[in-house]
């Protein structure tokens, strides 16, 4: 079965972990499960409430106690709107929210003995729940809230009409209610925190890989400075190179000497080629001036792209096939260029003799696959795809082409996907056409 790695920021940030969060996300998530544990608490109080008024013969205020109901179901009506809302969802709605679960609770306790009511304990899985959702200020004004509502019960409640009922037999029923309480509780906390601890792991995922980002990008700068620097420092030798190879051509005996000055010409050739490549290093560090901005389309700007790599590559064999219609205009980005060459230059060691190469368009986004018919990417090539220095050619400093390709291709809002193939090796970029439009450039 063929092996596969994908980078997708949309889909997973952690390389392949599938895990993506942000603060806003996982309070959204949070939300979402105390409004399924709000829809459980009125299941569990209808339950309670007439299995207590009906079977165990003990009357209940029913009215007063409905209406408890209906706000818990109203308050659940108003968390859907939240969460159907593209707004933030804050910590303070948390608060809110189990704040108001905690005051329907403390008058559902008042309407049925007060403290003396075994569901009392109940409060303890409010404060569980603000625990693991609040900061320790709102969590402690929770236990607070609860401490002063427990007081509160012991003073100020309505008392059930229990005169029917013999001593042992008020014994037996506070049992009883103490043993479900305790069966609800723990079963809500394992339920529930399980599911919290997990969305909380997700966030705790999403800011390491954030940080993770941040550690790649500054890499990256210090990898553009660097090369920038060389650009720059190489400018001079290669000017006097070239200026004495002019110098080489008027000599006698190179005039004398074909091979020689064949020998010569493609030697300023090849000084040509270098300048243009670190104008283009300087080009794509914002540091060339007087260069304006190059519109072009997909399909010239690939075919330009491929053309240039077939002539840096005379002994290549690219197979390309441009399938992309309706064409679509974009600005020529030197950066999305070089991506491609290093893709190609990855290809190209692992499979001199065959490359090929597919351009699609796809739901809106440009779609290049690069083939070749090599070994294909080790296990861990594929599992560390587009950390640093993950190569397989053993050389110092090598594994940073792939490095840059995910990274620039993350800028534009791409994604990067490797898998081995039954004949060796496919590479696969994605990328948003918005993001290749001038506006878009811009805006990275």
């Amino acid at each position: 079965m063929p092996l596969t790695a994908r980078w997708d920021p949309e889909t997973s940030l952690l390389g392949g972990t599938g895990l993506v969060s942000d603060p806003d996300v996982t309070n959204r998530k949070n939300l979402f499960l105390l409004r399924q544990l709000r829809w459980l608490a009125v299941a569990g109080q209808v339950v309670t409430i007439l299995l207590v008024h009906f079977s165990f013969d003990i009357p209940l205020p029913l009215a007063p106690m409905g209406c408890v109901v209906l706000f818990l179901i109203g308050l659940n009506a108003l968390s859907l709107l939240v969460l159907r809302s593209s707004r933030p969802v804050s910590h303070a709605e948390l608060f809110i929210a189990l704040f108001l679960d905690m005051a329907a609770l403390t008058v559902q306790l008042y309407l049925s003995g007060g403290a003396t009511n075994p569901f009392v304990s109940l409060y303890l899985l409010q404060i569980a729940l603000g625990a693991i959702l609040l900061a320790p200020w709102s969590t402690w004004l929770l236990v607070g809230t609860a401490a002063v509502a427990f007081v509160m019960l012991t003073m100020y409640f309505q008392p059930l009409d229990l005169q029917h009922h013999g001593e042992d037999d008020l014994f037996g029923l506070h049992i009883r209610g103490m043993f479900l309480c305790f069966l609800l509780t723990a079963g809500l906390i394992v339920l529930f925190m399980t599911r919290i601890n997990r969305n909380l792991r997700d966030r705790d995922a999403y800011l390491a890989d954030l940080r993770r980002q941040s550690v790649e990008e500054n890499h990256i700068v210090r990898i553009g400075l660097l090369a920038s620097g060389a650009a720059h420092e190489l400018g001079t030798p290669l000017a006097t190179i070239s200026v004495l190879l002019a110098d080489w051509r008027r000599l006698d005996v190179v005039r004398r000497d074909p091979e020689l000055a064949e020998d010569i010409d493609e030697m300023g050739r090849q000084i040509d080629r270098c300048k243009r490549i670190l104008s283009g290093i300087l080009m794509a560090s914002g540091q060339a001036r007087g260069e304006g901005t190059i519109r072009t389309t997909v399909r010239a700007f690939l075919d330009e792209v491929i053309e240039e790599w077939r002539a840096s590559r005379p002994g290549a064999h690219v197979d390309y096939a441009g399938d992309f219609h309706p064409d679509e205009p974009i600005v020529s980005d030197r950066a999305l260029k070089q991506v491609i060459f290093n893709v190609l230059d990855n290809a190209y060691e692992a499979s001199p003799r065959w490359i090929g190469v597919t351009v699609e368009r796809q739901d809106g986004k440009l779609v290049i696959a690069v083939r070749d018919a090599g070994p294909g990417f080790d296990k861990d090539i594929l599992a560390g795809l587009g950390q640093p220095y993950m190569s397989s050619k053993g050389r110092d400093g090598g594994g940073l082409g792939l490095f840059l390709v995910v990274n620039v291709v993350r800028k534009l809002g791409g994604t990067v996907t490797a898998e081995n193939t039954l004949r060796g090796a496919c590479v696969t970029l994605s990328l948003p056409l918005a993001s290749l439009t001038e506006g878009g450039l811009d805006g990275d």
